[in-house]
C-alpha cells in the first residue's frame, strides 16, 4: 500500500518501511510522528484508490524520528561585472528523517 502525505508545504508519495526526509518537525529522536494530512491512498497494484477533497477524514500514517540533522552546504553567488561587485552566501537546510512504520 501506498500514500500521498503533505507535511511542510511539499507532498511526499510513502510506503510501509521507506525512510525520507522532510522538513525539520519540532520533535526529539525516537519519537512517533503522525501525518494526518493523507491526500491519496491506494494499493499497491493501483487499485481502491481513495482520493481525498483535500485530505482524507479518519486516515493518519504513523512515522518514527530517526535523525534531525542537515543537508549539505549550498552556495549561493550575487556578481555583477564592471561594478566589482561580488557577494557569497551560504545556507544549510534542516531535516528530520522519518521511518515509515
Amino acid at each position: 500500500m501506498f500514500a500521498v502525505i503533505a507535511t511542510g508545504g511539499k507532498q511526499y508519495l510513502i510506503k510501509t518501511g521507506l525512510s525520507l526526509k522532510i522538513e525539520k518537525l519540532p520533535k526529539a529522536e525516537g519519537e512517533k510522528v503522525v501525518f494526518d494530512k493523507v491526500l491519496l491512498t491506494a494499493n499497491d497494484d493501483g487499485g481502491n484508490v481513495k482520493i481525498g477533497t483535500p485530505y482524507l477524514e479518519g486516515v493518519a500514517i504513523e512515522a518514527t524520528l530517526v535523525k534531525q540533522g542537515h543537508h549539505k552546504t549550498v552556495r549561493v553567488e550575487k556578481f555583477k561585472r564592471k561594478v566589482r561587485y561580488h557577494k557569497v552566501h551560504g545556507q544549510r537546510q534542516k531535516f528530520s528523517e522519518v521511518k515509515i512504520a
